[in-house]
């Protein structure tokens, strides 16, 4: 959170029409805060996209639109909610449609659990690059808490709550052990 993937995202689209090439940017349905099928920056930089749900067949609508026109690049916006099968899809647009793709989002949720999709792109990717945001201790802020309307940490809940309402924590500040399904016990000092 508060990184700046969407805004270098649209960066990456204005380059691309810059140059006279063709973008196909993609959004989640799950994410309509600015309308369904809108990439939208907290700076206020936005652009329009392919809204996609779980279902939707990446690879298929590409090839597609490749029949139409040359794409240069595709690029993903909110990636931690693709499913297995759609990350599979996309590294399959780049391997055999011979057209990058970029995907932004982050890895795991307000417990610290992987997203399905993250899991996936962490796995499969050719190259992972790291978009870094600052802890409010000045560390590097690589895990996201949730806050509820009063500013107090929720640590149970749905795993996907669309909204600003995440602070970006260092892991250590995070205190995964306090939040984590996962089981541990540490010998007593």
């Amino acid at each position: 959170m508060n990184a700046g993937k969407s805004t270098t995202l649209l960066q990456s689209a204005h380059n691309y029409r810059e140059r006279g090439m063709k973008a196909l940017l993609f959004t989640p349905t799950l994410d309509d805060r600015d309308g369904e099928g809108k990439i939208t920056s907290r700076i206020g930089v936005s652009a329009d996209a392919v809204a996609f749900h779980s279902e939707f067949e990446f690879f298929k609508y590409v090839s597609e639109m490749q029949q139409k026109e040359v794409i240069h690049c595709v690029l993903i916006d909110e990636a931690q909610f693709l499913t297995p099968q759609q990350v599979l899809q996309l590294t399959l647009v780049c391997d055999q449609l011979n057209v990058p793709v970029l995907c932004y989002g982050i890895r795991t949720d307000f417990r610290g659990e992987p997203f399905s999709g993250s899991k996936y792109l962490l796995a499969w990717a050719d190259n992972l690059l790291e978009i870094k945001t600052i802890c409010r201790t000045g560390k590097k802020a690589t895990m996201n808490a949730r806050m509820d309307e009063a500013g107090n940490r929720v640590t149970e809940g749905a795993q996907v709550d669309i909204g600003h309402h995440y602070i970006a924590m260092s892991r250590k500040e995070f205190q995964l052990d306090k939040v984590s399904p996962v089981a541990q016990s540490l010998p007593k000092e």
